[in-house]
């Protein structure tokens, strides 16, 4: 069971990588390099005046936010892709697991998951599942691709090939801006599952 520390011991702590705030932040969003490198020690450094945990989730997406593009989309990439089964935190398994998935659409989110990848270069598809299913999911993963996603093959390109979008242009910068404020969603929704504020 996941748990996270007191918040009083989380605004004292130092911004090391086994600090109360590493370990916090790390069972909100999801342990990565960028988290422990660059988000904890920042957040540290700051002269913290919030009161819960719900502002600290706030104060690092607005962190999150105003980093460069390179680094808002490497900590995207660092979270667990839809649908995937291995190498889970313990709140990402409950999230995606809430429901029974057949087969047939854990395959169909894969397919997905590449596609997005090569739609978007550098990022991961995110989104706040709060309690849908993995179908629901992939249905919404379909819209998001439009006709790259067809079931049958067909899409962009020769072929129904996926064209990607350009890096750091307005359509990738509107994806990478969605995922990280459902990140912050994500974060809110185990707060609310862990019972804390």
């Amino acid at each position: 069971m996941a748990t996270i520390p007191s918040f009083s011991d989380v605004l004292s702590s130092p911004g090391t990588l086994e600090s109360p705030l590493a370990r916090a932040l790390s069972t909100l969003f999801e342990p990565s390099a960028v988290l422990l490198e660059k988000l904890v020690p920042e957040l540290a450094s700051q002269s913290l005046s919030i009161t819960t945990y719900s502002s600290l989730i706030d104060l690092a997406v607005t962190t999150i936010s105003s980093w460069d593009t390179h680094t808002r989309a490497a900590f995207i990439a660092a979270h667990p892709r839809i649908g995937e089964v291995g190498n889970l935190s313990h709140l990402s398994r409950q999230e995606q697991a809430a429901k029974a998935t057949p087969p047939d659409v854990l395959a169909r989110l894969a397919q997905l998951n590449a596609m997005y990848e090569r739609r978007y270069p550098g990022l991961r598809y995110i989104t706040f599942v709060n309690g849908r299913s993995r179908a629901e999911i992939r249905d919404e993963m379909e819209g998001v691709l439009g006709g790259a996603g067809d079931r049958e093959g067909g899409g962009e390109g020769v072929g129904g090939e996926v064209m990607p979008v350009e890096v750091g242009g307005s359509e990738w910068m509107k994806e990478l801006d969605r995922a990280v404020v459902d990140v912050g969603r994500i974060a809110k929704s185990r707060l609310a599952a862990l019972g804390a504020v």
